[in-house]
């Protein structure tokens, strides 16, 4: 059996590595200490995006994307994953649910965000709808042959500089019908009611969208109508293992930190990693880090390899709850470390734990990985997560 990485898996690392330390790691503390960074030092950094070929992985070369693999996706999203403030997100990954699109779509929307000459942002979650999908309200309702959507979604990631919005709805305000429609920004009647403030620093927004009468045309559905929920699924998937990667490389940046101050603080006479109680945090953090990269990049070579769909779903989830957990346990003992120095927001690890705090809740909630989980125990039994075929 050959788990060693292939070489051009290891050279996307490599490029990935590079593009954070040059480019993302400077920006950390001016964006914490700001809120923001200027407008011109973000279209340096998407020129960077661009210089450095990180632009589109995750979509194939024959509409502006890089073509990676899921394994060379995850180990970019690993790299991007160390930098705080969610500057990974300056590199963007154009939802997989854009590659059903007709080829009018692809052309008016997935290749030029490929070449981030164009941004979406993801519209699902509302006031009264997350977890359920089937509690959605925005509606779409057929008048004189155009769609007219009407409601309110919250937690629009990136919506702030997004131009276009991939908004989930239901025709006739059926649930049986969920669609997806691809809904220009600058449309009559779409508006940012509020951009709330969260625990975490984020280089770009969260923002609130009211849908007023904005009407589409055919030629805006993505998939079929009634495909919307299958297609949302699909970018869940994606999305799951992307945060999977990026909290990898969250943990482990702050073991790493975490580990050389323990030798350099000094205590009582002695670094304090001669304390077994530190010591032993290390010890928990380094078995943490390693079981999950190596569930990781199995999983993600299982979908290189053609694994069934359903598979992928069930082990997406599974990536998700026990990355984004063991991310949260390592952040909080690396914080213990460094004491009151890891309270400080100048501090790398400090601004982490704030930050992969949310990756237990967004995307799929802790709990709701669980459900699914249970669920495919119950239909497929223990094999599915025990098994190594």
């Amino acid at each position: 059996m050959d788990l060693s990485l292939p070489s051009e898996a290891l050279n996307w690392r490599r490029r990935a590595k590079a593009f954070a330390e040059e480019h993302l790691f400077p920006h950390e503390i001016e964006l914490e200490m700001n809120g923001s960074l200027p407008a011109a030092t973000l279209d340096r950094l998407r020129r960077a995006v661009r210089e450095h070929g990180l632009n589109g992985v995750n979509h194939a070369r024959e509409v502006g994307g890089q073509g990676c693999s899921q394994l060379e996706q995850t180990l970019i999203g690993e790299e991007l994953g160390k930098a705080t403030g969610a500057l990974w997100a300056i590199v963007p990954h154009p939802a997989v649910a854009l590659k059903h699109g007709t080829q009018q779509q692809i052309d008016a929307y997935l290749r030029p965000s490929c070449l981030m000459e164009r941004r979406a942002c993801v519209a699902v979650t509302e006031p009264g709808a997350g977890s359920d999908p089937r509690t959605i309200l925005t509606r779409a309702d057929m008048r004189d042959g155009r769609f007219v959507l009407n409601g309110e979604k919250w937690f629009v990631t990136s919506g702030d500089v997004a131009d276009y919005l991939i908004v989930h709805a239901n025709v006739d305000g059926d649930p049986d019908k969920p669609t997806l429609f691809l809904v220009d920004k600058a449309l009559p009647g779409v508006r940012i009611a509020r951009e709330p403030k969260f625990t975490h620093t984020y280089v770009f927004g969260h923002p609130e969208f009211v849908f007023e009468n904005v009407e589409v045309g055919d030629g805006q559905v993505l998939g079929a109508v009634g495909g919307g929920l299958e297609l949302t699924k699909d970018w869940f998937v994606e999305a799951r293992l992307q945060i999977a990667a990026n909290t990898l490389g969250a943990a482990i940046r702050a073991f790493e930190l975490a580990n050389a101050w323990a030798s350099e603080r000094h205590q009582f006479g002695r670094a304090i990693r001669d304390f077994q109680a530190i010591e032993f945090m290390l010890a928990d953090m380094a078995v943490e880090i390693m079981a999950t990269k190596s569930l990781v990049y199995r999983v993600s070579w299982e979908i290189d390899s053609g694994v069934d769909r359903k598979l992928v779903h069930a082990r997406a989830s599974a990536l998700k709850l026990q990355a984004s957990e063991m991310a949260g346990r390592v952040l909080d003992k690396a914080v213990q470390i460094f004491g009151g120095r890891g309270y400080m927001r100048e501090n790398a690890v400090e601004r982490l734990n704030r930050e992969v705090r949310v990756d237990r809740i967004w995307e799929g909630t802790s709990e709701i990985q669980r459900v699914i989980i249970g669920g495919q125990l119950r239909k497929r039994g223990t094999d599915i997560f025990t098994g190594w075929d």
